[in-house]
């Protein structure tokens, strides 16, 4: 009778531990996704002035937002200012000289030429006849050889005017030679890359912003000699931001690239920001001493890049951050902060 009153309770016990088990079997798993620790980082640019001079205006100061192309600072231009005028007129001579051997001679200078040969000519054919008067005299007698040597002289320098003026005409009618024409061309090349240059480096007398972002650092100021080797500012580039996170080798393989993300901070309780992987290390590292996990640090872990869009820029350069994974969905095809 004992044992028939055990056994209904023992019964009863194994029907509920059933169904409780039953139940738990059917209760789907927590949805809640892979919680990621880390904090947010930003790249920084060290800006530099591309050319040498004594810095003239500083435009912006430390944590002004910027956009690409803005100005930030500028140079003393008096001696590029200079090179390149000096640079331009060096182009315009030498153009010009080009122009001129395309153009030929002048209608003018041929017709002149033209009428230098009758000239020419003439004298020649006047100093013929008058050598020919001389022979006629030398053998009568009547001229001594001084003057028929005389005479011979400016006949042949007659007819030598005569070849000149001939050849002058020639070279004015046919124009320039090719090879003149193509060298005259190279130094204008050659000019016009000097001016190129010279124009090149007034432009780079202001120091313009690449990308959106703050400026974090303000290191030099007006009056100081920048260079290339010296850095102006130092500028955040905040879009898009992204967070250092770490995961251990068991869920490495439940990640992918362009996975999306949702990352949160304790300084905006209950917000979060979209974001996506878009980096994963093909090595692993021991787990770093500022990553907050529940693992035993000493575990092995991969660092991972969460790229992050922050419109209102509420999140800051090492801000701790949880990024929360949803392992069932997709990755992004074409991720971005546009979306």
């Amino acid at each position: 009778m004992k044992k028939s009153l055990l056994v209904v309770p023992l019964i009863a016990a194994l029907a509920v531990a059933g169904w409780y088990g039953w139940t738990k079997i059917r209760a789907p798993a927590p949805a809640d996704g892979l919680h990621l620790y880390g904090n947010i980082e930003v790249r920084l640019v060290n800006l530099a002035f591309n050319a040498s001079g004594r810095i003239l205006e500083m435009r912006v100061a430390e944590g002004a937002r910027v956009e690409p192309g803005q100005p930030l600072a500028r140079l003393e231009t008096n001696r590029l200012q200079a090179l390149r005028d000096a640079a331009a007129a060096r182009v315009e001579a030498q153009r010009q000289q080009v122009n001129a051997l395309l153009a030929g001679s002048r209608p003018e200078e041929i017709d002149k030429l033209r009428a230098e040969l009758l000239e020419a000519r003439a004298q020649s054919l006047n100093a013929r006849r008058s050598r020919q008067r001389q022979q006629d005299l030398a053998q009568k007698g009547l001229a001594s050889p001084q003057d028929l040597d005389n005479a011979e002289t400016v006949a042949e320098a007659a007819a030598a005017k005569v070849q000149a003026v001939q050849a002058a005409l020639d070279l004015a009618t046919a124009g320039p030679r090719a090879e003149d024409v193509a060298a005259a061309k190279a130094t204008l090349s050659a000019l016009q890359a000097d001016l190129t240059l010279a124009e090149r480096n007034l432009s780079e007398a202001v120091l313009a912003s690449p990308a959106a972002g703050v400026i974090q650092s303000r290191i030099l100021e007006p009056g100081d000699m920048a260079s290339p080797q010296r850095p102006v500012y130092t500028l955040a580039l905040t879009e898009p931001l992204w967070a250092r996170v770490y995961v251990d080798g068991p869920n490495l393989g439940k990640i992918r690239q362009g996975m999306p993300a949702q990352v949160s901070s304790d300084s905006f309780p209950g917000k979060r920001y979209p974001g996506w992987i878009g980096y994963i290390s093909p090595s692993a590292e021991f787990t770093p001493k500022q990553v907050q996990t529940e693992e035993v640090r000493a575990d092995l872990v991969y660092q991972i890049h969460v790229f992050v869009c922050n419109p209102q820029e509420e999140l800051r350069l090492g801000m701790p951050v949880t990024v929360t994974l949803d392992l069932e969905q997709p990755s992004l095809t074409t991720p971005g902060c546009g979306q």
